[in-house]
């Protein structure tokens, strides 16, 4: 175990800065996953535009993927040393330049240069997350953080619908450029009520690779980020085989599909509530509470569907317990891996996010190599209740890992599994 586990700074504590105002911290965040997915009903209308193969305009999402995730990463580290500010600023800077170039890119080429460009904005995640932390202390961070989680989890829902509005009636540019106003409108907010949390004295020395090494040396930075991870590969992998196991019983109609699949975020914004209900108990107990009810519903749903239940209820309302396991594991998860070291809260979000992403995709591929036939049920309840196990024994190394550190007494202080660590 790294020495590194039991650092403990003022951190922990809110500090004397200002706050900013939580609504926001709130629309940074929300900005940070609105461009995801709020272009996609628009893709085929681009793809003719720009007379390019499908295919080509589909890098538009592996591209942004892969920059969001290195975003992700040297973000979180800049606004450590730099401060929450100004990475927040130049973020959403850039993201209002690359909205302007998608709208009036004239080729394919110089379209997905901009869309990735927009991926800029994942800065904004990291700099919100650790900002709420830095200024609320660990019991109000979680509680903050639950309730924003559910304007996080509304942003991606409606974002495809109010896309596909402004396609049909002004085009598919309308979107890029109403990204751009919305960027344009939070940046100038942002200068005005976005307040620098990150203390001069709490900045870390040395080269960048100097702190990552510190966070990967650290058990409890990887009992929260694998737990993050295996969390989000339930999820990804409902994602990919729940249209293949339920559209015979659906009659194949979308609409029932699109219906149905958002049970999942609607028990995220439940989860996300409930975390912030829990945010006076310990972090490692909310992960456990948050990984047993996910464990319990979908172990209810492969005896369903083992039992001959075939009624979509049966299938999807099990499934309600990812969303709802999910919404209580993101704010524990997420402080667990910033009250590591408190002088790298930035870099280490930064970082368990880009790896909780790259750990899902692992997880959701490798399920994928089971779920080749259609209406096998079982099939993808045996494979979610694998990943939603992984993520539960995770949760439950993270409570042993705060609990050796709550033993030990660093600086004559007991540790608080709580509050850092």
């Amino acid at each position: 175990m790294s020495r590194y586990d039991s650092a403990q700074t003022s951190g922990n504590r809110p500090t004397s800065t200002p706050a900013p105002r939580r609504t926001i911290l709130l629309l940074l965040t929300a900005l940070s996953v609105l461009p995801i997915n709020i272009y996609l009903p628009a893709l085929p209308n681009i793809a003719a535009t720009f007379q390019a193969d499908f295919a080509v305009v589909n890098l538009s999402i592996a591209g942004y993927a892969v920059i969001n995730a290195l975003t992700e990463i040297v973000a979180g580290a800049m606004s450590d040393r730099y401060g929450r500010r100004p990475v927040a600023l130049i973020a959403v800077s850039i993201f209002i330049v690359a909205s302007i170039g998608c709208a009036l890119a004239p080729n394919i080429g110089i379209f997905l240069l901009f869309r990735v460009m927009q991926a800029s904005i994942a800065a904004c995640f990291c700099a919100a997350l650790v900002a709420i932390k830095e200024t609320a202390g660990e019991r109000g961070a979680a509680n903050r953080i639950g309730y924003a989680a559910m304007g996080w989890a509304i942003a991606p829902m409606l974002a495809p619908s109010f896309g596909g509005v402004l396609d049909e009636v002004l085009g598919w540019r309308a979107i890029f450029l109403a990204l751009a106003l919305l960027g344009a409108a939070i940046l100038v907010m942002s200068m005005r009520e976005l307040k620098e949390t990150a203390g001069l004295a709490s900045r870390p020395r040395g080269n960048y690779f100097a702190s990552y090494r510190q966070l990967l040396s650290s058990s409890r930075f990887w009992a929260y980020t694998l737990c993050m991870a295996c969390s989000t590969g339930t999820l990804y992998v409902f994602l990919g085989g729940a249209s293949m196991a339920v559209s015979s019983s659906l009659g194949g109609s979308s609409a029932k599909l699109g219906f149905f699949m958002g049970m999942i975020p609607a028990g995220f914004i439940l989860g996300s509530y409930l975390a912030a209900r829990l945010g006076g108990k310990s972090l490692s107990t909310t992960l456990v509470i948050a990984r047993l009810s996910t464990c319990i519903g979908l172990l209810l749903g492969l005896t369903l569907s083992i039992s001959g239940v075939t009624h979509v209820l049966a299938f999807f309302g099990p499934c309600m317990f990812i969303g709802i396991g999910n919404g209580l594991t993101f704010p524990a998860a997420n402080l667990g891996v910033m009250s590591v070291r408190a002088d790298l809260a930035g870099t280490a979000a930064g970082l368990a996010a880009a790896m909780s992403i790259a750990g899902a995709a692992l997880i959701a591929s490798i399920a994928g190599l089971f779920l080749r036939e259609a209406g096998a049920v079982p099939t993808l309840f045996v494979m979610l209740l694998t990943s939603a196990s992984l993520a539960l024994s995770a949760a439950l190394l993270a409570a042993l890992v705060d609990r050796r550190l709550a033993c030990r007494v660093p600086d004559g202080q007991p540790f608080k599994s709580g509050s850092g660590g």
